[in-house]
């Protein structure tokens, strides 16, 4: 097992995993150390064959430990994908897929593939249920049009347009986790929906003035800061843990990404909730963390389509 005091750099990565054998033995001893479970019937019996390859009894089909995961498939080695994962999780803002491809020896296209494989993994810490006191806000992603070059601005898309922005609902439990999910717009219709499927209806809510959120006032305790007069918190009303939340978010993409088209924002917006979701954890733990949730696998094709 990983020494997770001893483990804090890339330079260790390759100490501890100096083989694709250590990486197998690794990931087999995270995902299978209370038994190997088939992936098509975990109730059947398993038989171990040659290696690290087994067979499930009921089904009749082999499988390994890559099988079901991010991982089946690949023609990259489990080193360069550890490689790959660890850097994406250990640095704060992300890593960009040219940066990426220099680092551990691959095409861009091929580290931006992995890139978002591994970013739809991070999806399952986008679906807790919050609860207590939570503050809800939404943000819109795609730049200023001010700042645009002159061929490139669109012209009326002031203030709530979605012509040239995507817009994002947050919601932040107070001491707790972050949800975030991109949505159609800013509306009631759209807002109200999403709140119910994340927060428990026992909780407090705070949002700003925004009249998308009348209807959660007739289910939810509401209490709203009016930013449009300059109010930004009144005793422990206020929504500034998610509004830091979305700095971040905006710096990772300014800084890091630069662009992140509306059809994969979400991916995005699952990989900064697991960042901030796994913050506490040393950089070791969350990496065992995510290989142990990695039963998510979308193709080139499905990512493309």
């Amino acid at each position: 097992m990983l020494q997770l005091e001893k483990f804090k750099s890339l330079a260790d990565l390759d100490k501890f995993f100096p083989t694709e054998e250590s990486c197998i033995e690794h990931l087999e001893y995270l995902r299978w150390h209370d038994g190997i479970l088939s992936p098509f019937d975990p109730d059947s019996v398993v038989y171990q064959c040659k290696g690290h390859k087994y067979r499930c009894k009921n089904t009749g089909k082999y499988f390994n430990v890559k099988t079901g995961t991010l991982f089946e498939g690949s023609k990259i080695s489990l080193k360069k994908w550890f490689m790959a994962v660890w850097m994406t999780l250990s640095h704060k803002k992300g890593v960009s897929s040219c940066q990426l491809s220099r680092d551990i020896g691959v095409t861009q296209k091929t580290a931006w593939f992995m890139l978002h494989r591994i970013r739809v993994c991070f999806a399952f810490e986008n679906d807790s249920e919050l609860s207590g006191i939570v503050e809800v806000d939404e943000t819109f992603v795609g730049g200023k049009n001010k700042n645009r070059h002159k061929d490139k601005k669109v012209k009326k898309c002031q203030g709530r347009s979605f012509k040239d922005k995507t817009p994002v609902i947050g919601m932040i439990e107070r001491g707790g986790k972050a949800v975030a999910h991109v949505i159609k717009d800013t509306s009631k219709e759209s807002l109200t929906p999403a709140i119910l499927n994340t927060v428990n209806t026992n909780a407090t809510l705070y949002s700003d003035e925004w009249c998308g959120y009348n209807n959660v006032k007739e289910i939810y305790v509401h209490d709203f800061v009016d930013h449009g007069k300059g109010i930004y918190g009144h005793e422990d009303v206020y929504t500034n843990t998610v509004e830091g939340f979305w700095g971040i978010v905006k710096r990772g993409i300014i800084g890091m990404y630069h662009y992140t088209s509306p059809k994969h924002l979400q991916k995005y917006m699952w990989e900064f909730v697991f960042r901030r979701n796994t913050r506490e954890m040393t950089p070791p733990e969350m990496f065992n963390y995510f290989l142990q949730n990695t039963n998510h696998r979308i193709t080139y094709k499905e990512l493309v389509a």
